[in-house]
């Protein structure tokens, strides 16, 4: 929980991920939600975790039916046709090394995916993204918090690449500025290429309709869905509408139910070592004996 009395700026620690991708996630409609989030959090989760090179891993679950006012609508920005999610998943290197290396190593994750995935697509951040502002104290947050997070991702309108890109820049500094914005991190990757389907992961989806191959991604964090409304109503969001018209073609908002960080920095947490329900429980009993170097070492090895 952020305490909106602070105002330390923590964005600098996020940059040590050099490399990163961001990968949209759709559950199979068979299994329903509650075995989809727990086996995501309890058994796909510790499962990455694991994989050599891994520097960051962050899970961020999404709600499909929280608030019908996540972001405002704008003449000339059309949504995104049948685009409904589950979750986003931001994975990150300290080096492009690490991520090969990580690469090679996937096949053991990717075959677990058709068990809960219908549809995975991971955006390429070679360049990794971006966080400016970022006043939560806690850097590994597992679970969902009383602060209001969103998501919203924008399709490029009638403009270049590199001018879409431009304004996406700008116009998260302008909303970053604002003291009601406790986060907000930027996400500009490469076009997706659906003759390259990533993650390449089998019996599950990997392709996007032609709006939603140039895209970018802001996340956002306010005190409240009150602090929210009042933002877009500001000054600061409303001298943007114009800007916005001129270079997005798509939107569309998704609420965030809960965060779970696995690795961070390249370490494991409590919640990629146990998973994040008995890292929960850890922390709720305060049972410090579950954290110290003998238990991870058994853990992790088998040997005291």
């Amino acid at each position: 929980m952020s305490d909106p009395s602070v105002t330390t700026d923590y964005s600098a620690r996020d940059s040590r991920i050099a490399i990163n991708t961001f990968t949209t996630v759709l559950r199979r409609p068979q299994v329903p939600h509650e075995v989809f989030a727990t086996y995501w959090r309890d058994v796909h989760g510790p499962l990455c975790s694991r994989i050599p090179g891994l520097g960051w891993y962050v899970q961020m679950h999404l709600d499909r039916a929280q608030d019908a006012h996540l972001w405002p609508a704008i003449d000339g920005i059309a949504p995104f046709d049948d685009y409904v999610l589950d979750g986003g998943v931001e994975i990150g290197f300290a080096s492009a090394a690490d991520q090969e290396i990580f690469n090679a190593a996937c096949p053991i994750l990717f075959a677990d995916e058709q068990n809960m995935f219908a549809a995975t697509v991971a955006y390429a951040l070679p360049q990794g993204s971006r966080t400016l502002v970022d006043r939560i104290a806690n850097p590994v947050p597992n679970g969902g918090e009383s602060i209001d997070r969103l998501h919203v991702h924008f399709g490029i309108g009638d403009t270049d690449a590199a001018g879409f890109a431009d304004f996406m820049t700008q116009f998260a500094q302008t909303l970053a500025a604002d003291p009601a914005v406790l986060k907000l991190r930027l996400h500009l990757p490469e076009r997706y290429d659906n003759a390259d389907p990533a993650p390449p992961a089998p019996d599950v989806a990997h392709t996007v309709p032609p709006e939603r191959e140039q895209v970018a991604i802001l996340e956002f964090a306010f005190e409240t869905p009150m602090t929210r409304r009042r933002f877009f109503a500001s000054d600061r969001f409303t001298a943007t509408i114009d800007g916005q018209k001129a270079h997005i073609g798509h939107v569309a908002a998704f609420a965030v139910s809960g965060v779970y960080t696995y690795v961070r920095d390249g370490e494991l947490t409590v919640a990629g070592l146990r998973g994040s329900r008995p890292a929960q429980l850890i922390e709720r009993l305060g049972a410090a004996n579950q954290v110290q170097d003998d238990v991870r070492k058994l853990l992790l090895t088998g040997a005291l």
